[in-house]
């Protein structure tokens, strides 16, 4: 018991492992709300951009790296010269970016300009501008394999920028000149000032904003589908719980359908919008049924759910109709005696039903509506009872299922959702076994959980799953990625692991069938060419 539990865990553990082709097939499911989200945070940053930021303008001066040591006709010379210069290079610039000469600057400016300028680009102090506010807008940068000094000042004021500029040009060399000692530092020209502003980069920082908003929405999908515990996914609900996968059923639009009226959320296998793919998935559902029943003396079994809404009321009516259409003689039994709508489905009435055969208020036959369909009788639920448990558990339901077991092939009925009422396990003594209802994408993993441990508690046999609502993103495609699966049931037939002796799919029956035909057509062939060479010998003999 221990290890079952162990490897159940490390099942689950397993599951919630995503792989870069599951997060790539996410995501590509969720381009839409991607792209959506891009947009905004592009448009969004863009108009912060363009109405909330403030314009900066900027000035550049170049300053060249000189040592005392003259140039002459020596080569060598002068390229030592030059390699010393380089050298000063980084010493420079940690001069050019001490306080001192950051408040020489600031005391030049605040003679220059006035201070509501000033104030709008730097801190002021005490009446000085203080040397943090100024050195972020300085940049000072050397130009590779060369002696010369890049200096760029971006404010919000132009004339500001080239100001800055042109006093670190004038105020550096003395502090240079004290602090190293070697060498000197030159400008060729004068900073001018540039009305055309640098930032913000409206178009830079829309594109930022969408890639940011791409990604963010991209790692809440993620996130979100990380933690979702619904079912989604057919061959883990049937590892997890080792139970077998039934069918599942395609989620499909009615056109019919309208708010308020429930009587159109319930869809028969034989109305006319009813996609081919959902046609053909009933039919597999019928293949596996009937292999699931086929070890069992009673054909009885019910379907229900883990909870309300996940549509277990209409798949109950579309397997005895799938089962009715492959000639078998089957009863639809109303089961839900708290929330009926057998009776709606098929438009008949539930004055008289399973509740009033139960009570012995009605006679049998006369609770049952014949041929609903062809080959389909339906027991409506009948009048709401105080008491529907009881009933269900009653000696009178055994006695009415034996004596239905004798008429029809097949019995199916419809039971409540497991985790709400006791109902559908107080048939358990009387029913070969009961399928389960899975909705897609809102079902979790935590409800399937409570009603397996009812289940099992209660010694009912479950026969597996029926995955309904199953969504995807081309429906024409449905029934290509359903790939046929005839026998998805056999995988883990009653937790034995293999398909019971006997089970073909469709497709090898099919083959088999040709195979045999054309043995049946090569000894026909050889049985006439036989009787025609008997019959030319026996007309020579008698020439003769």
């Amino acid at each position: 018991m221990q290890a079952e539990q162990q490897g159940t865990r490390t099942m689950k553990v397993q599951n919630d492992v995503i792989d870069l082709r599951t997060i790539f097939s996410l995501l590509l499911s969720k381009l839409w709300l991607i792209l959506l989200v891009a947009a905004i945070g592009g448009a969004a940053a863009f108009c912060y951009s363009k109405f909330c930021m403030p314009l900066k303008y900027s000035s550049h001066i170049s300053m060249y790296v000189q040592s005392y040591t003259t140039f002459n006709e020596n080569p060598d010379h002068n390229y030592n010269n030059i390699n010393n210069s380089k050298q000063l290079i980084n010493t420079y610039i940690r001069v050019l970016d001490d306080d001192a000469v950051l408040k020489a600057i600031g005391e030049n400016l605040m003679e220059s300009f006035d201070n509501d300028v000033l104030a709008q680009n730097f801190t002021i102090n005490d009446g000085r501008i203080t040397p943090s506010s100024l050195r972020p807008c300085i940049s000072i940068t050397s130009r590779t394999d060369t002696s010369a000094l890049d200096m760029v000042s971006t404010t919000k004021d132009a004339e500001l920028s080239a100001a800055i500029c042109n006093e670190m040009a004038n105020v550096a060399p003395p502090f240079i000149d004290e602090a190293v000692g070697v060498g000197q530092l030159n400008k060729i020209d004068t900073a001018e000032v540039y009305r055309t502003p640098v930032a913000p980069n409206m178009k830079k920082n829309g594109l930022l904003g969408a890639f940011a908003g791409a990604l963010l929405m991209a790692a809440i999908i993620i996130a979100i589908d990380f933690f979702d515990n619904s079912i989604k996914d057919t061959d883990i609900l049937s590892d997890t719980y080792n139970r077998a996968i039934i069918g599942e059923i395609q989620q499909f639009e009615q056109d019919k359908k309208k708010k308020g009226d429930r009587a159109d959320e319930h869809v028969k296998l034989t109305d006319k919008d009813v996609p081919f793919s959902v046609v053909e998935s009933y039919k597999s559902i019928r293949t596996n049924v009937n292999f699931a029943l086929s070890t069992f003396e009673k054909k009885v079994f019910t379907v229900s759910s883990t909870s309300p809404n996940e549509g277990k009321s209409t798949t109950s009516a579309n397997i005895a109709i799938a089962l009715a259409q492959g000639g078998s003689r089957v009863l639809l039994i109303d089961g839900d005696l708290r929330k009926s709508v057998q009776h709606k489905i098929f438009g008949i009435g539930n004055k008289r039903g399973l509740s009033t055969a139960i009570g012995k208020m009605e006679k049998l036959d006369d609770c049952i509506a014949k041929n609903v369909m062809e080959n389909l009788d339906v027991m409506p639920a009948g009048p709401i009872p105080p008491n529907p448990s009881e009933l269900l558990a009653s000696e009178n339901m055994t006695e009415i299922l034996e004596r239905l077991c004798e008429r029809y092939d097949t019995i199916v009925i419809d039971t409540p959702p497991v985790n709400v009422v006791t109902d559908s396990m107080e048939l358990a003594k009387n029913v070969s076994g009961t399928i389960m209802v899975i909705r897609y994408g809102e079902t979790t993993t935590d409800d399937v959980e409570e009603a397996m441990k009812k289940i099992e508690f209660c010694q009912m046999n479950m026969l597996g799953f029926i995955l309904n609502g199953v969504k995807t993103k081309h429906t024409g495609k449905y029934y290509s990625k359903y790939k046929y699966k005839y026998y998805k049931y056999g995988k883990n037939y009653g937790g034995y692991g293999s398909k019971p002796s006997g089970a073909v799919s469709a497709e090898d029956d099919k083959s088999k069938h040709i195979v045999m035909s054309s043995k049946s057509a090569e000894k026909a062939d050889n049985k006439n060419g036989k009787k025609n060479n008997a019959n030319k010998n026996a007309k020579k003999k008698k020439r003769a």
